[in-house]
């Protein structure tokens, strides 16, 4: 009876939910089911927008002027957009071709699709179409769409009981990851290309822009472009379907209205300028994951001489001699890099690492903890667990591997206590050591078991503590001890 009244009031909240989250669509006007609020929204963008921006590259910062003009433009635009959210615009420091939208109005463009562009009006298009999905809540559906999944599977759980650069984030910094990740429906970028033309006629461009974009998005992906299609195609497919759909909605809206590409060629010059020079820098990152450090230093200097001011081609070098085992030049190397750039977090990352290496251990540590400030990753927690073990700091050092080193607990066919961790590193991992909390004859006591053998990234191992009985409900156990590989 205590079950079905349960049951019962779960269903009037779920049906008193569903009622309050019915709202209109601020840009289309149709009704539709929403459970974030605005002001919802407008948090979870503001908590994701940097650390999304750190793991996608960082702000392409040595280019100011055009980022202030793609801030200008996207402004204008978002003069027109139907709700007077926080809208930010951003351009990083990624040669991948890609937009994106956060919930509440957060926006960037990577540098890599600013040079595939040709007019203002284009940049219009894509800053449009991205300002749509954020106004007509088009994240916010989809948080709904997952939570309500959610709650159906939390119903049929009841009804039966009546009869974890994005791959390194860790923690709370995760979840951007997952908004990046997300992929729209084709009724959603349908809405957002039609929408988004409305805003550029009204801000002053032709919205024939927005044509010319999805007729050259569609040959490239004919082509099948790598970069595209792991970029911008992922999460914005185009097809022919789209370009016809946008030369309709040209044809409702006024002719005419600037094109721009006088001023868009003057804006992106300094960037196009360095084009070569990132190009070097790409096929360096390649080489380099390759196992061709020789070819990636080549390229890596080719880089430098042409653009020395750019902080990742100095990273680049880094990495070589980090791979070489080479501490002491990857530590001047990625100084070097930091003092053109101190607010990237892999930079730091790295010099602690390389830092660990040297047994600099407060300079690690400093280095460390200033990357976790920018983006909390699995590397730098499990080298800082690594050293606050070393430092018989264990509370510390179980703090670290928790984020890493996930574990969780289940019983064997005798109730045996068995212990399983995963590996969310990319080294691979061994020496891992639990500590198992329980209670005997009312005494609390601590043993300590080992898991054999290494556990590769990703994967998961476990160990029979040959504790129990065990019945489900907790998990008491830390990890306390753990190295990596060499």
């Amino acid at each position: 009876m205590v079950v079905k009244m349960r049951y019962s009031r779960f269903f009037i909240v779920l049906i008193l939910a569903f009622l309050s989250a019915c709202s209109v669509n601020p840009v289309t006007g149709k009704s539709e089911f929403v459970l974030l609020s605005q002001s919802d929204e407008i948090k979870m963008g503001q908590q994701a927008y940097l650390p999304a921006q750190q793991s996608q590259g960082g702000e392409y910062d040595v280019d100011p002027a055009l980022t202030e003009y793609v801030r200008n433009v996207g402004g204008r635009l978002a003069e027109q957009a139907a709700r007077p959210l926080p809208y930010e615009f951003v351009v990083l420091n990624n040669s991948v071709p890609n937009a994106w939208a956060m919930p509440g109005g957060k926006i960037a463009i990577n540098r890599g699709l600013l040079t595939e562009l040709n007019s203002e009006a284009e940049l219009a298009a894509v800053l449009g179409h991205e300002i749509v999905h954020a106004d007509a809540r088009h994240s916010a559906k989809q948080q709904t769409s997952g939570v309500f999944s959610q709650v159906l599977v939390v119903v049929a759980a009841v009804a039966t009981s009546d009869s974890d650069y994005g791959g390194l984030a860790v923690g709370s910094a995760s979840a951007s990851a997952q908004l990046l990740n997300a992929t729209y429906g084709r009724s959603a970028e349908l809405e957002s290309d039609k929408y988004g033309m409305q805003y550029m006629s009204r801000a002053g461009y032709d919205p024939t822009g927005a044509i010319d974009l999805q007729e050259t998005f569609v040959r490239l992906s004919e082509g099948r472009r790598s970069d595209w299609v792991s970029g911008l195609f992922a999460s914005h497919p185009p097809s022919q379907a789209r370009v016809d759909a946008n030369r309709a909605t040209a044809a409702t809206l006024p002719p005419g209205g600037k094109v721009g590409e006088d001023t868009y060629r003057l804006a992106m010059q300094k960037t196009r300028d360095s084009k070569a020079a990132y190009d070097a820098y790409d096929e360096g990152r390649k080489a380099l994951s390759d196992d061709k450090p020789e070819e990636a230093l080549a390229l890596a200097n080719k880089a430098l001489d042409s653009f020395p001011a750019e902080a990742n081609f100095h990273a680049l070098r880094g990495d070589i001699r980090l791979t070489e085992k080479n501490y002491e030049w990857a530590v001047t190397n990625y100084t070097r890099a930091i003092d053109r750039r101190d607010d990237f977090f892999y930079y730091h990352l790295q010099r602690g690492l390389a830092n660990n290496e040297l047994k600099q251990t407060n300079n690690a540590v400093t280095d460390l903890e200033r990357s976790i400030e920018l983006l909390p990753t699995a590397p730098a927690h499990f080298a800082l667990g690594q050293i606050a073990m070393q430092r018989g700091q264990s509370e510390t050092a179980r703090q670290h591997f928790k984020l890493v080193l996930p574990h969780a607990c289940e019983a064997d066919s005798q109730s045996s206590l068995v212990v399983k961790v995963q590996n969310r590193t990319s080294a691979t991992i061994t020496g891992v050591e639990v500590a198992i909390s329980y209670t005997d004859g009312g005494l609390q006591r601590v043993v300590r078991r080992s898991i054999a053998g290494q556990i590769p990234p990703g994967q998961v191992a476990s160990v029979n503590t040959g504790l129990g009985p065990y019945t489900s409900g907790s998990c008491p156990v830390e990890v306390v001890a753990a190295q990596i590989v060499d």
